[in-house]
């Protein structure tokens, strides 16, 4: 979603025919980009949330200036009409560098913004340099595949590398520690409809999406993913450095290729593991898994013909119920934003 610096921010916003914008969860991406621009960004937090509320506290928006005078707007707090106000205040935030308190909803100074859930939002708005030591640390750790918490009270930032609660804070004076974890990652090995759909739902889903097709076509797939690997999947898992931010599906069909990087994913400790196959043959799979070392925890971990069942059998169906196994799988606090 883009904005022009010099028309009314809020209108552009409300009245996005489709928004986009709203799309967008880690704002580590967008941040990279400013750096690679040498553009400062604002950026918003929802720090709090008193009664019922589309976002939970560590919910953030960016709002970063182009070489054009244009804004774009990433993230989005609660769909109703408060993320154009946001706009506003960070176009002020983005000329003067100060940072702004915004309070919506119940207690709100501003009677006339309303949020039909009923609750209210609290958010910090600040000024985020494209030099900022804080921020390349962030990217960083990111980078690293590290988690790490944002400290900051709007005017003095900080890194650090602990890993507490999504977001903390203190009210007077304001201080916001959000945690952030390694961008979640998805792998999958094959190339056949069913992987290929939960490639391109992981991809739309904003997962790092990497699939795998041992000696596959050399053109790439047919939509966008963060890489195409045609290696094996238990060396490419070795070289990836598998995590517990990682999922990963084996849907090659060929035991050979699938039980090996299923026994790679397991030794790493992914957050998930997954391998379509038939119900049927689950036993003679993990006896030969057991047969190659894997141990009856590791084995426990694993999801053999994964997914939701009864959503059905066709290959965007299949897909789905995976994806959504995988989202739950890899939020096991039940505390993202």
């Amino acid at each position: 979603m883009t904005i022009l610096a010099d028309q009314p921010l809020t209108a552009e916003i409300e009245s996005a025919d489709w928004p986009e914008f709203g799309w967008v969860d880690d704002i580590r991406p967008a941040l990279a980009r400013q750096v690679a621009d040498g553009r400062p960004a604002a950026l918003a937090t929802l720090f709090r949330v008193a009664g019922s509320a589309p976002r939970g506290p560590g919910a953030q928006m960016l709002f970063a200036a182009g070489a054009d005078g244009v804004v774009s707007a990433s993230g989005y707090f609660s769909g109703d009409c408060i993320e154009g106000d946001v706009a506003n205040h960070a176009a002020g935030v983005l000329a003067d560098g100060r940072p702004r308190r915004l309070h919506y909803g119940m207690g709100s100074p501003w009677i006339d913004l309303r949020l039909r859930c009923g609750g209210a939002l609290h958010v910090l708005l600040e000024r985020v340099s494209s030099d900022s030591p804080a921020l390349h640390a962030l990217l960083r750790h990111a980078a690293e595949r590290r988690s790490c918490t944002w400290v900051s009270d709007g005017e003095t930032q900080s890194v650090t590398e602990d890993a507490g609660p999504l977001l903390s804070f203190t009210n007077e004076p304001l201080r916001i520690a959000r945690r952030y974890d390694p961008p979640r990652r998805l792998i999958v090995s094959g190339g056949d409809p069913g992987a290929l759909a939960a490639a391109r739902l992981g991809a739309m889903a904003q997962f790092e999406t990497i699939l795998l097709r041992p000696g596959g076509p050399q053109a790439p797939p047919p939509f966008p993913v963060a890489q195409y690997l045609r290696e094996e999947p238990a060396e490419a898992l070795a070289r990836l450095k598998v995590d517990r931010w990682t999922a990963y599906l084996g849907a090659t069909h060929e035991d050979h290729h699938d039980l090996a990087g299923c026994l790679a994913a397991l030794r790493g400790q992914a957050g998930y593991v997954g391998m379509i196959g038939a119900k049927s043959r689950a036993g003679e799979r993990l006896a030969a898994l057991e047969a190659a070392g894997a141990s009856a925890e590791e084995l426990s971990r694993l999801h053999l013909s994964p997914g939701v069942p009864g959503l059905g059998k066709s290959p965007w169906e299949v897909a789905t119920g995976i994806i959504a196994e995988i989202m739950q799988a890899l939020n096991p606090a039940r505390e993202r934003a």
